[in-house]
């Protein structure tokens, strides 16, 4: 199973999806792909996402079970020892609003 969801893409990156994957919410798009056509597929969307972000999950060998790629995202994926987890950027003005020490 892949999973691919787009953030401001434009729209011809969304109806080469639609070919491969089924949207089932907007810029959400998912399918069973061999690994050969979500390599090419994840190529065309770096290519063709142009100001908008991308991210990919798809399932692999593992702990996890699976792996997660991204595109201009501000999440970001950590290996934590063979452990894939998300960093996610600080919220500045929640930092601010909490005390220190």
């Amino acid at each position: 199973m892949t999973v691919i969801i787009l953030t401001a893409c434009p729209p011809g990156l969304r109806g080469h999806l639609t070919q491969w994957l089924l949207e089932i919410s907007a810029g959400v798009y998912i399918g069973h792909i061999s690994t050969r056509v979500r390599r090419r597929l994840w190529s065309r969307v770096i290519d063709m996402a142009g100001p908008g972000r991308a991210l990919m999950v798809y399932q692999t060998n593992g702990e996890q079970r699976l792996s997660i790629e991204v595109h201009d995202h501000h999440w970001t994926p950590v290996n934590l020892d063979g452990i894939t987890l998300i960093r996610r950027p600080a919220d500045p003005i929640y930092n601010a609003a909490m005390p220190s020490g």
